[in-house]
């Protein structure tokens, strides 16, 4: 089976349309379908088309085989804003369809997301109120946005995400993300949890604790050494190369959003793109599952 975009797009249409495809609301059906409309999600995000405007036109000249009906824009971006809960709910799909669903170790981290940089542009932004200034570590600068929450196995398949603002403390994101979903860890028994410095409190164990979930995390100033700190390096490369799928190769910092819609389905997209190649290169027996390199071109 060759691992091109169209093979990628072929299985993901497959296996979309025989879980969710059927299902629609009352009225006149759409020309294009959720099938096709995810599937158009993924071919974009994964080559690097950041406008949409400019994606549509490279579709119209060179996908028309694959999709015979192509909306223009206004109405491409209002179905793709109003599938947000529909692109929830395939990347779950997507993951729990692989192996790695049934890993006891996640991995839990946080990005930023920027949306401005500018003072007068984040004062009269349609995202006040929701975003808000935090600081990168990595880049050692202030940012204005929000922040990305990410739950994943060591291969990168997403187990559940999130989008806060800065000012809200990383352990309160992620306790409540839990919260919402506990279902989640209470399927596994022996879930270890990787995280940084930055969830270190003893509250915050405790409560993981409480729901099965065991926190591993580097030791922090004036506290003994933890266990199994030694190991934890290697293993935080992981969640660092997740963030460097979906920064370096999908171009999460180049979001373009101007509204909270606009800016959760677009980080959507990316994640979904990022599961869609880790589920295909899981189903073709891939030596790397998380590679994009065969489908980005």
């Amino acid at each position: 089976m060759t691992t091109d975009l169209n093979t990628l797009l072929t299985a993901l249409y497959v296996k979309i349309d025989d879980e969710i495809g059927g299902t629609r609301g009352i009225g006149r059906p759409p020309r294009i379908g959720n099938s096709e409309l995810i599937c158009l999600a993924v071919a974009q995000s994964i080559p690097g088309f950041r406008s949409e405007a400019r994606w549509l036109r490279f579709a119209h000249a060179h996908l028309g085989s694959m999709f015979p009906y192509l909306p223009q824009r206004p109405g491409y971006n209002k179905r793709l804003r109003a599938a947000l809960p529909l692109v929830k709910r395939v990347i779950r799909l997507l993951a729990t369809d692989t192996a790695f669903w049934f890993d006891n170790v996640w991995i839990a981290d946080s990005t930023p997301v920027e949306c401005s940089r500018s003072r007068p542009t984040a004062r009269r932004s349609n995202l006040a109120g929701w975003a808000g200034y935090g600081y990168c570590a990595s880049h050692s600068r202030f940012f204005w946005g929000l922040r990305l929450y990410l739950v994943c196995t060591p291969a990168g398949m997403p187990v559940t995400w999130a989008l806060a603002t800065p000012k809200i403390d990383e352990r309160e994101v992620l306790a409540a993300m839990f919260d919402r979903e506990p279902y989640l860890p209470a399927e596994r028994s022996g879930l270890l949890l990787i995280c940084d410095k930055g969830f270190a409190s003893k509250e915050f164990e405790a409560d993981l604790a409480r729901q099965g979930i065991e926190l591993l995390r580097p030791s922090i100033k004036r506290e003994r050494r933890r266990r199994g700190e030694p190991q934890l390096k290697a293993v935080r490369q992981l969640i660092e190369s997740v963030n460097d799928t979906l920064k370096g190769q999908l171009d999460l910092e180049q979001h373009g959003g101007r509204t909270l819609e606009g800016v959760a389905i677009r980080v959507a997209q990316r994640i979904l793109a990022m599961s869609a190649a880790i589920w295909h290169n899981h189903k073709t027996s891939a030596p790397i599952t998380r590679s994009l390199i065969a489908f980005d071109h």
